[in-house]
């Protein structure tokens, strides 16, 4: 008889891979098959990024480093949290990963134990529980409201707390929604957090990708307190479309730091000395490009909602960032079911909400063009006009 660990007995596969898969499948047949699953940008990498990379394996970069990444990729990062962020870190608080994904599960690995909870505003991304569980702590879900614009309040998170909380994690811009925490909110989600003794780690991933004039604010930025509270995760896949050369990387108290390092020490030994010369080189980069490629995100965002406004029964909150838009699909009935006869009947990948916790709705990524943006709401619109009688 297996015996397999209780922990991983617990996790649950990620709820987006059936519809991905099928899509994926459709494709192979010859179908015209429009995607808004994707959850990465459809632009390529920067050609000076892919010419480091190149250069740096000519040049005989191709052993291992150490296990949180090059002194000079750590020093062009705490250089990047301090123009962009106002944080000032050293190297030695800065750990290179493979992807921030990685980097999120190593924290929760160091800080998250059994008997904890780890309070996760939902709709969330689908990996946040099941690394929780991984770490032997207890997710505590807590939903938002489309009136909060799905961001947690202060008063939620207060009524959530008690004895066992350890962690918060915040992730702005957020995936699925796009939602983005204002610098008032993240003050008073500071303070209940330092009051409390709480961890923050927060998830910015998405920072670049922003679509408001309001300057983007880091919790870790408003004072010595929270500052020392939290884990700040960043990585280079989404602004600078590496999402394959798997860079990510956190920040936060030394002591702490130090714990995720043994972590890669004993597990990946080192992220990829090739990845980590390309994200120098992005890092060292004019933001010319990923200021390009965020406008033609919003150009893609704003004629979908315009796309959407026509559809009577689909509604969504606009998104401030990232590049999802959060529909609400409840009036046509359940999204599971809703989405696998979209992708069956007319070829349109989108991602229902349980897999985010929040059934009903459907995350439809806007990284494709406008061409095919226009072309798969259409289709959504006909699809729904067959179906619902209207």
């Amino acid at each position: 008889m297996t015996i397999i660990n209780s922990r991983v007995k617990e996790v649950v596969g990620s709820s987006t891979l059936a519809i991905t898969a099928k899509a994926k499948e459709l494709k192979a047949q010859g179908c015209d098959v429009v995607n808004f699953a994707a959850g990465e940008p459809d632009f390529d990498t920067p050609e000076a990024i892919k010419s480091a990379a190149i250069k740096a394996i000519q040049s005989g970069q191709t052993k291992y480093t150490p296990s949180i990444g090059t002194i000079a990729l750590r020093e062009a990062i705490a250089e990047k949290f301090q123009k962009d962020n106002q944080l000032v870190y050293t190297p030695k608080q800065i750990a290179v990963s493979c992807g921030a994904k990685h980097s999120l599960y190593c924290i929760l690995q160091v800080l998250a134990d059994s008997g904890d909870e780890v309070i996760i505003p939902a709709p969330y991304w689908v990996s946040y529980p099941e690394m929780v569980k991984l770490a032997g702590a207890t997710p505590k879900i807590v939903p938002t409201t489309k009136e909060s614009h799905f961001r947690i309040t202060p008063d939620q998170l207060s009524q959530n707390i008690t004895e066992k909380t350890k962690i918060l994690i915040l992730n702005s811009p957020s995936n699925p929604t796009g939602s983005l925490y204002q610098k008032s909110e993240l003050a008073a989600i500071a303070e209940i957090c330092v009051k409390n003794d709480i961890y923050v780690i927060s998830d910015e991933i998405y920072e670049k990708l922003i679509y408001t004039e309001t300057p983007y604010t880091s919790i870790a930025s408003l004072g010595k307190d929270i500052y020392e509270r939290t884990i700040t995760v960043n990585g280079v896949s989404k602004a600078y479309a590496m999402t394959g050369w798997r860079i990510g990387y956190s920040a936060g108290d030394e002591e702490i730091m130090s714990y995720v390092k043994k972590i890669q020490d004993h597990s990946t030994s080192c992220p990829s000395s090739i990845s980590q010369a390309a994200a120098l080189a992005a890092l060292k980069q004019p933001e010319e490009n990923i200021k390009a490629m965020c406008a033609e995100f919003q150009k893609r965002r704003d004629a979908m909602m315009t796309c959407i406004d026509a559809i009577d029964k689909v509604s969504y909150i606009k998104p401030e960032g990232a590049f999802y838009m959060f529909c609400d699909f409840s009036q046509l009935g359940e999204s599971l079911e809703i989405a696998k006869r979209i992708i069956n009947d007319v070829n349109v990948a989108i991602i229902p909400g349980e897999g985010f916790n929040a059934p009903g709705f459907m995350r439809l990524s806007f990284a494709t063009s406008l061409e095919r943006i226009q072309e798969g709401i259409r289709r959504i619109a006909h699809w729904i006009t067959e179906n619902s009688g209207s």
